[in-house]
């Protein structure tokens, strides 16, 4: 293993190197991410609203969510080619499912004492969803934000490793055939700092957004 100043020498002597390769796998990771949410706050709205429609596709996304993504991403690879397009779509598989199920599960949260007293005051079911079910849905929907921003730099990462030019899985593969273990720990500093950032900003934003949950006043 190198020494720490060995890996902050190296840090400090490939800056320009280890950024440049840390945008792209930021660029990958952030849009594989944005559009996993994107994707599945909707779905996981529908598959609470409509029983039939839940029961078609919960079969189907449980077959896409076993089968390994390691295994799919040479794939990906012949359809996309070699540029972000197949990075990015890993990202969105890995990270797609926990944002998904934890969604769904907070909007399934809402006590039917509580939507039967609103109905019976004469709300509509929009202001059901905008007034009960979504705020109850929130701390569930953080939870899987959490876990997806971490998975998300795994998906980028590993569609690197595959096949790339560019990235910190590129990095990493240099760095390890030509047995430059301070420059291989450095990519993995990189790539720590990312998920990290990443896991932050949606701490922050959930302090924000919901400082009424008991998880935020604790």
């Amino acid at each position: 293993l190198p020494r720490p100043t060995q890996i902050f020498q190296t840090i400090v002597d490939n800056f320009d190197t280890l950024m440049g390769h840390t945008w792209v796998t930021a660029y990958e990771m952030v849009l594989g991410y944005l559009l996993a949410i994107g994707i599945a706050v909707p779905l996981a709205v529908a598959i609470t609203s409509y029983r039939r429609f839940d029961k078609f596709i919960t079969p189907i996304l449980l077959f896409f969510q076993t089968v390994p993504k390691i295994a799919i991403a040479p794939v990906f690879l012949v359809w996309l080619g070699f540029g972000p397009a197949s990075k990015i779509l890993l990202a969105f598989l890995i990270s797609f499912f926990p944002i998904v199920i934890d969604t769904a599960i907070g909007l399934r949260s809402v006590s039917p004492e509580m939507i039967d007293l609103a109905r019976s005051m004469g709300a509509t079911k929009l202001q059901i969803f905008m007034r009960f079910r979504m705020p109850t849905a929130l701390p569930y929907f953080f939870g899987g934000l959490k876990v997806a921003a971490t998975l998300a730099v795994v998906g980028a990462v590993v569609g690197e490793f595959v096949g790339s030019d560019e990235g910190l899985g590129y990095l990493l593969l240099i760095a390890g055939a030509n047995l430059d273990s301070p420059l291989l720990f450095a990519a993995i500093v990189a790539l720590t700092a990312l998920g990290l950032i990443l896991f932050y900003v949606i701490e922050v934003l959930e302090h924000y957004l919901i400082p009424w949950h008991v998880s935020r006043r604790a």
